[in-house]
């Protein structure tokens, strides 16, 4: 498939076939890395991570973690 590259403000844009996207399960807003091989460039979908809340605490130790801090006074109607 031929297709062209258009201006995109300072960039420069390509748009991808619906089959292609569907084929790869690419949506709006999809994170793809982008690479040049030789003298090809290619783009590939990222596997965008999903943490669970018990992975994330895994990674608290005493060394980086965060301690209290003080906001001041209440203004307004807040209740403490």
């Amino acid at each position: 498939m031929i297709t062209k590259v258009q201006k995109w403000g300072n960039s420069l844009a390509l748009r991808i076939p619906k089959a292609f996207a569907d084929e790869i399960g690419l949506k709006n807003n999809s994170s793809v890395e982008v690479m040049m091989k030789k003298e090809s460039l290619i783009i590939v979908p990222s596997k965008e991570l999903k943490w669970t809340l018990e992975q994330l605490l895994e990674g608290i130790t005493q060394e980086n973690i965060h301690h209290e801090w003080d906001s001041g006074p209440a203004e307004g109607d807040e209740s403490w």
